[in-house]
């Protein structure tokens, strides 16, 4: 038996993909990220609504307890984490401050009796973030 080598009938083998595959592979990926990446960014709005009520419960939790314990409310936030009720005032999600919280005051007194976020716009089930 010759070989093909020896016979001078090797035959060249392109190996790779063609262009109309590649771009067949383009097109299927591009057609998956038009359905990935809406789906992406509702849930990382989601994540930080999450976050959002989460800090809010906790400010909540904090000035309550401040009250219980006191018999005031306290004069501001960074009052709750000074008195480590809290560990450090959070991060309003939506507007990425420390500073953007609304203070509400008691009837008739100073200090803090409820907080809200100071974030324009609404969340996903429709209500104002300023409501929260």
């Amino acid at each position: 038996m010759v070989s093909p080598i020896a016979t001078g009938k090797r035959r060249a083998r392109w190996a790779g993909f063609t262009l109309i595959e590649l771009l067949v592979v383009l097109a299927i990926m591009a057609a998956l990220l038009t359905l990935v990446v809406p789906r992406y960014f509702k849930q990382t709005e989601r994540a930080h609504e999450t976050v959002l009520r989460h800090n809010l419960l906790a400010m909540r939790d904090a000035i309550d307890k401040f009250h219980g314990d006191l018999g005031r409310y306290p004069s501001s936030l960074d009052e709750l984490a000074s008195q480590q009720y809290l560990r450090e005032v959070p991060l309003d999600p939506i507007t990425g401050r420390r500073d953007s919280w609304r203070i509400q005051a008691p009837a008739n007194q100073a200090g803090v009796f409820d907080v809200h976020s100071g974030a324009a716009g609404q969340g996903s089930d429709g209500s104002d973030y300023a409501q929260w």
